[in-house]
């Protein structure tokens, strides 16, 4: 499957505010972000027109936002407007990418939850890895255990708080953890599972 084409269509033919995992305000992203510092580097993997970067630019952070879909961050970068020239806008698969240089903060709600094949998952934590240095922290949510089994017609892994951060226990431990039901905009209820990590 191409990962890049599915989501591309998504983003293409669906309005923003319609799919599953839209928030007006991602109230849990925003808690577990507390951790970073003022003017923090905030990376936001999958960020595609999310409404987090909104609130990340008020805040005053150094923001990228993260999509293997360039329709999706076309359409976050028309909402903001002028705003828009504050943020790094990377198309790219984070299975394959590479920061540039280092983040203090690695967010990411609902991507690594799609990855399946476990090269996938091996390659986005060393990702994640090169990209944090040490104190540094990810914010990971994923489908809880009892969660969907698929999102936008693709198969998902479900995870708890212990599963979820034995996959990045080489280079991270657990510091939090927070689970969320996000009612969906056609009223449905999905179980989340976040965990915070610090980089040691």
């Amino acid at each position: 499957m191409d990962r890049q084409a599915h989501w591309q269509g998504v983003y293409a033919s669906k309005d923003e505010t319609s799919v599953s995992w839209f928030q007006e305000r991602p109230a849990t992203s925003l808690a577990l972000l507390e951790c970073a510092k003022p003017g923090a580097r905030i990376v936001d993997v999958g960020g595609g027109a999310s409404r987090l970067v909104d609130h990340l630019l008020e805040r005053g952070y150094d923001v990228t936002v993260l999509d293997i879909a360039g329709a999706a961050l076309e359409k976050a970068k028309a909402r903001l407007g002028e705003a828009a020239a504050k943020v790094r806008w990377v198309t790219a698969d984070i299975t394959r990418w590479k920061s540039p240089a280092p983040m203090d903060v690695w967010h990411d709600r609902a991507v690594f939850h799609f990855l399946t094949e476990e090269g996938d998952r091996r390659a986005y934590a060393d990702a994640m890895a090169a990209a944090l240095p040490s104190g540094g922290h990810a914010v990971i949510g994923t489908f809880a255990a009892d969660g969907p089994e698929r999102c936008s017609g693709l198969p998902v892994c479900r995870y708890d708080a212990k599963g979820l951060a034995a996959q990045f226990a080489a280079s991270f431990r657990l510091v939090d953890e927070l689970a969320e039901e996000h009612r969906t905009p056609g009223g449905n209820v999905q179980r989340f599972q976040f965990i915070v990590l610090r980089r040691l």
